[in-house]
C-alpha cells in the first residue's frame, strides 16, 4: 500500500467514481483503459479480491494515481487510487468498533475529500447469519463515519452496497420480493447511514427509472437490461451542492471479460 501526501483540492472540480470490478487480475487491462479515457481524479474499487503484495500499485503509479489497498487475496480486497494525494489511510473500522475479520473497507483523505471505499456484504438469505452480519456492518459503517469524519466538511462514500435503495433500483421489484438487496431492514440502514449527513449523488441529477449499475452475467440479464442499481456514491453537503455531471458508463460493462458491475463517476464543480 502506498500511502502519500498530496495537495488539497478543495475548491477544485474533481471527478470521484466507484467500480467493483469482480477480480482486478481478470479486469486489470479494462481498468486501465477505462482510467485512459474516463480520467477520474479518484477511484474507487471493491472486489479485487488480491492480497495487498498483489496489488499492481506500480502499474497505477505509472498511470499517474498513488493508491491504497485493503485486501488479503481470493475474496473482497477495496481499494482507492488518487491523481490529487493520498493520506490519512485507514483499513476497515476505526478502533472501538468490532473488527472485520473481511476486508470491505478503506478510506483516505484524497484532494482535501474523506473517501471511504466500501463493499457491503451480500446477506445471501434474508433471515441468515450472513444477513443480519450485513445489517450489523452497516450500522458499524455508520458509527465509523460518527467518529471518524463531519458531514459539515467534504465525505464520500462509494462502493458497493448490496443493496437496491428503492423499487425502481431494480428491473422488476416483484421478482426480488422475499429476497436481499431490497428488504425494509436493508433500505433502513442505507437511510440512516445517509442520516449521518449524506446523499445519493445520482439521484441530485436523474429521477428516471431503471439507471442500473449490476447485471447478473447468466441468462443475458445485461442485454435485455435486466439489472439492480446497488453501487452507490454518498455524498456529505459541501460536495453535493456542487454535484454538476453524474454517469453510469454501461460501455464499460460491455465486451471483452467485464466484470458485471458498471462503474459510476460524479463531476463536483470547483
Amino acid at each position: 500500500m502506498a500511502c502519500m501526501h498530496g495537495e488539497s483540492r478543495v475548491g477544485a472540480a474533481m471527478r470521484i467514481a466507484t467500480w467493483n470490478v469482480n477480480s482486478l487480475k481478470v479486469r486489470m487491462p479494462r481498468v486501465e483503459e477505462w482510467l485512459g479515457y474516463a480520467r477520474p481524479d479518484i477511484l474507487c474499487l471493491q472486489e479485487t479480491k488480491l492480497a495487498d503484495a498483489a496489488f499492481p500499485a506500480l502499474a497505477f503509479e505509472a498511470l499517474g494515481y498513488q493508491t491504497a489497498h485493503h485486501g488479503r487475496g481470493q475474496w473482497n480486497g477495496v481499494a482507492i487510487l488518487s491523481r490529487v494525494g493520498i493520506d490519512e489511510v485507514v483499513d476497515g473500522f476505526c478502533e472501538g468498533l468490532e473488527a472485520d475479520t473481511d476486508t470491505r473497507l478503506i478510506s483516505a483523505t484524497c484532494g482535501g475529500v474523506r473517501v471511504s471505499s466500501v463493499y457491503v456484504p451480500n446477506g445471501r438469505a434474508v433471515g441468515s447469519d450472513h444477513y443480519h452480519y450485513k445489517l450489523s456492518w452497516l450500522e458499524r459503517l455508520r458509527r465509523h463515519l460518527d467518529h471518524t469524519a463531519d458531514p459539515a466538511s467534504p465525505v464520500a462514500v462509494c462502493g458497493d452496497f448490496n443493496v437496491a435503495p428503492e423499487d425502481r433500483d431494480v428491473w422488476d421489484h416483484r421478482r426480488f420480493a422475499g429476497s436481499t438487496h431490497v428488504t425494509q431492514p436493508e433500505r433502513d440502514a442505507v437511510e440512516h447511514l445517509k442520516a449521518w449527513g449524506l446523499v445519493d449523488a445520482l439521484r441530485l441529477r436523474h429521477q428516471e427509472d431503471r439507471l442500473f449499475t449490476y447485471w447478473d452475467y447468466r441468462a443475458g440479464d445485461f442485454h435485455t437490461h435486466r439489472g439492480m442499481r446497488i453501487d452507490l456514491i454518498l455524498v456529505s453537503k459541501p460536495l453535493a451542492d456542487k454535484v454538476e455531471f453524474v454517469l453510469i458508463d454501461r460501455f464499460a460493462r460491455k465486451g471483452k471479460l467485464p466484470s458485471d458491475h458498471a462503474p459510476m463517476l460524479v463531476d463536483v464543480a470547483g
